[in-house]
């Protein structure tokens, strides 16, 4: 029988099991690595709280064994190593962000290690549609009609609609703010 292989995987930490250097020894890894918030504030159905615990997930380049992904969590002292289905659908999940009813984990809170970036994983291309709304909303609101203004203040306060900017929704909210101006001119 072949062994099943896979690239990504996930498991849980336990703050009292995970070794002191726990950090330092997943970014030694070189593999890239997402880590959620301290999930301090799950309860189980009955409403009890559940034990604090770390979810982590590590993404390799090529398929790996479930051994071979055991070895990079028993080296910090994770337990529980699964193969992961959907990588995005994980990574939300570190922050509930699909689970409303659930505590909602800061985005910023969650670490990341060898070249991930837990903000590309999580993104839905409808995300994007909610951000230039708000967008439009605070030029609206605050008689913004400079994109260089928008652009500023989007890199200083608000990194997700800097990252829309930068990612082709620029040329929406240039022709949004030109019209605007117009419109408020008439």
């Amino acid at each position: 029988m072949a062994v099943k292989r896979t690239r990504n995987y996930v498991s849980i930490g336990y703050p009292e099991s995970l070794k002191e250097n726990w950090r330092q020894i997943l970014g030694e890894q070189c593999v890239p690595c997402v880590v959620s918030p301290l999930h301090n504030k799950d309860v189980n159905p009955d409403g009890e709280p559940k034990k604090p615990h770390y979810h982590i997930m590590i993404m390799f380049d090529g398929v790996k064994t479930f051994d071979q992904a055991q070895e990079v969590f028993d080296s910090i002292g994770a337990i529980k190593c699964q193969a992961v289905k959907n990588v995005r659908g994980q990574a939300r999940y570190f922050c509930h962000l699909d689970n409303p009813e659930k505590f909602q984990y800061p985005i910023l809170d969650c670490t990341q290690y060898g070249g991930a970036d837990y903000q590309t994983l999580i993104e839905l291309p409808s995300d994007k549609f909610s951000v230039i709304a708000e967008m439009m909303d605070f030029c609206d609101d605050n008689d913004c009609y400079s994109f260089c203004e928008l652009a500023r203040y989007a890199r200083n306060h608000q990194e997700q609609w800097f990252r829309c900017l930068c990612s082709n929704g620029s040329m929406f909210m240039k022709e949004y703010l030109k019209t605007l101006a117009w419109e408020r001119r008439s």
